[in-house]
């Protein structure tokens, strides 16, 4: 069996889902650190997007990091399965990291990328609108994880290697109110899961990458 090769950033939140479906299933790899020179100029020559995670498997290049776990699932399998056998389990699974890509890193992204451009080129009504985004993705992710320990039920999936990365950055960029208990204490659940708490503990040293100020916490 070939073995894998992972370009990621230990601070990227897209990086992070994908270690996290990595580590949840002890899977052997390559981590090709894009904080080297090296590694960057071998993403460059795969991906001309430059965009990561990207996982190689021999002749395979396999891109996006829903895309990279559900590759591992169906050729790397291990004991934590994931994304359900059953199709209307699965599709819920997929319809949550959806929710989490969408609805949860994209307006906080929004955030960080207007904070990167210059003072005269930023987008206050974008980040507003970003803001208003974030607050109704929480009110209703509150909603949802109201008696749930995870996503999609009581097994740890997909949505969760999204939620983990997504939530953590989010509550940094626009913090989660005391009054979406739910979303707050799921948070705090996945931060305790020790295959996001080894990617949170890898990016430590990278906390001054984040434009806004990273805090003194987490």
């Amino acid at each position: 069996m070939t073995a894998l090769r992972l370009y990621a950033h230990p601070f990227s939140s897209y990086s992070q889902k994908a270690l996290i479906a990595l580590y949840e299933n002890a899977i052997p790899f390559d981590y090709r650190n894009l904080d080297e020179e090296q590694p960057r100029a071998e993403l460059a020559a795969l991906w001309p997007m430059g965009r990561f995670p990207v996982l190689v498997d021999g002749e395979r290049t396999i891109l996006e990091a829903t895309c990279v776990i559900e590759y591992l699932q169906v050729h790397r399998p291990g004991p934590v399965k994931l994304i359900p056998e059953d199709p209307a389990a699965a599709l819920e699974v997929r319809m949550l990291d959806r929710f989490f890509d969408n609805y949860v890193s994209t307006p906080q992204q929004k955030f960080v990328f207007d904070r990167l451009r210059a003072e005269g080129e930023r987008d206050p009504y974008g980040v507003g609108e970003a803001r208003k985004m974030l607050e109704t993705a929480y009110a209703w992710l509150d909603a949802h994880m109201a008696g749930r320990e995870w996503a999609a039920g009581t097994g740890f999936s997909l949505a969760d290697c999204a939620a983990a990365p997504f939530l953590f950055y989010a509550d940094w960029t626009h913090r989660i109110d005391p009054r979406y208990g739910n979303v707050r204490a799921y948070r705090e659940r996945l931060l305790a899961r020790p295959s996001f708490k080894r990617a949170v503990d890898e990016a430590r040293p990278y906390r001054s990458y984040f434009p806004l100020g990273a805090p003194d916490r987490d």
